[in-house]
């Protein structure tokens, strides 16, 4: 029954509020001078009671005075959802203050002299009437103006704004564009993981696979520079290589010890006949 009527009383609200949108400011200094810069936040909410889910531009806030002059000022986002701050610098005279709405049309927000001070329309009492019946609140502390805190937890703010990032750590598994590389951890099968960040099972193009038991540590001795194991090796083989050589020059001197052949003297005679 509650939702029933926060839809006929939206509905009526619809007709009468800014093209389905309504601009609240919030509290204003209490002067303005002419040639000084203020900073005014204000509220854009879709039917007066929550924030537009989607893209919403241009948002900000225009000056009208007698004679035709127009003064824009663009909205920069604040953190809260619907919220938005201006910084505006106007002449001395009197102004109509208006919000730019993006697709909405503007809606009238109050009215402004300078020198002197800023009269804000009020939210609109069905507006926060709407807002209660339908029991979502999309606020904590700061919210808009006049508009009370609902018992229960806030519910969810207006979507992301299409085409920003998502924060580090929020991107939902299987979601990355193609091409693009997934945090550690987070990468999808059929996306590309960064250089060494991929998920414990997962491969850069193909479903998790078993996982590779670890090669066996190999200890390096201090300051060798090579595996400990391999020095034994060096050692057998040094020994060896010693063991050959001095074989070889015993073989040698014992060579060089042995007596020479005896000489024939047959052999050295020569015989010359007669």
């Amino acid at each position: 029954m509650r939702w029933i009527l926060a839809l006929l009383v939206a509905g009526w609200l619809g007709g009468t509020s800014g093209g389905w949108a309504e601009t609240s400011l919030d509290p204003a200094p209490g002067r303005f001078a002419a040639g000084t810069s203020y900073t005014l936040g204000f509220w854009v909410l879709q039917h007066g009671t929550h924030p537009y889910e989607g893209e919403l531009t241009p948002v900000g806030l225009r000056f009208t005075r007698a004679g035709g002059e127009s003064l824009t000022f663009p909205g920069t986002p604040l953190p809260e959802a619907g919220h938005y701050a201006a910084s505006v610098v106007l002449p001395a005279g009197d102004w109509k203050v208006e919000g730019l709405q993006g697709i909405f049309a503007p809606y009238a927000a109050g009215t402004v002299s300078v020198p002197g001070g800023l009269k804000a329309e009020p939210a609109r009492k069905e507006s926060i009437d709407a807002f209660v019946a339908q029991g979502a609140d999309y606020w904590g502390a700061v919210r808009p103006p006049g508009f009370p805190d609902l018992p229960g937890e806030p519910a969810s703010a207006a979507r992301p704004t299409p085409g920003t990032a998502a924060a580090p750590g929020t991107a939902a598994p299987g979601t990355a564009a193609p091409g693009t590389v997934a945090a550690p951890g987070t990468a999808a099968p059929g996306t590309v993981a960064a250089p060494g960040t991929a998920a414990p099972g997962t491969v850069a193009d193909s479903a998790p696979a078993a996982a590779v038991p670890p090669p066996s540590p190999v200890r390096v001795a201090e300051g060798a520079g090579v595996p400990a194991w391999t020095l034994p090796l060096a050692a057998a083989g040094g020994a060896a290589l010693v063991g050959a050589g001095w074989w070889l020059a015993r073989r040698r001197a014992a060579e060089d010890e042995e007596p020479p052949l005896p000489r024939d003297p047959s052999a050295e005679t020569i015989v010359i006949s007669g």
